[in-house]
């Protein structure tokens, strides 16, 4: 089983998105018994807050529920615990190397260098711009899977 982590700074808008929308992906593919996912945030300031309404709304567009989410902060157990940490920024990927004492084995990673368009994933809670999010976090998640499924 490929046990997978998705972080941003909060966990109320691009992780949950990148994890609800992962899962989705993996269910039509018929994969789902192979991947366990969840997602996770650098900061406490949002614990135990619900994913943000328009991320809420932007995920329910396209027929993915992300009922009952609510976020949590990454730990440094979590290293341990999933195969790979994908963040959304570099801001993420510092903070997560802070919170696991650094990536000896080469788990973190971001989720746009999956993609032919490496770099960050657009951050909706300054823009609002939940479309461009959506977009990044689609594209990044499909290039994701392909590449686990050839490894």
């Amino acid at each position: 089983m490929k046990r997978i982590l998705f972080v941003c700074h909060g966990n109320i808008c691009r992780s949950p998105m990148a994890e609800f929308v992962m899962k989705d992906l993996v269910e039509k593919a018929g994969l789902s018994h192979e991947f366990y996912i969840e997602s996770a945030a650098t900061s406490t300031e949002e614990i135990g807050n619900e994913v943000y309404p328009p991320a809420k709304r932007k995920l329910a567009e396209h027929g993915i529920s992300c009922k009952g989410k609510t976020a949590r902060q990454m730990c440094a157990s979590d290293y341990q615990r999933f195969d790979l940490i994908v963040g959304m920024d570099d801001w993420n990927i510092r903070n997560m190397k802070r919170i696991c004492g650094d990536d000896p084995d080469g788990k973190i990673v971001q989720l746009m260098d999956f993609t032919n368009r490496p770099g960050e994933v657009a951050d909706p809670w300054y823009t609002g711009n939940f479309e461009a999010t959506w977009q990044d976090v689609l594209l990044g998640c499909k290039g994701l899977l392909a590449f686990l499924r050839k490894s």
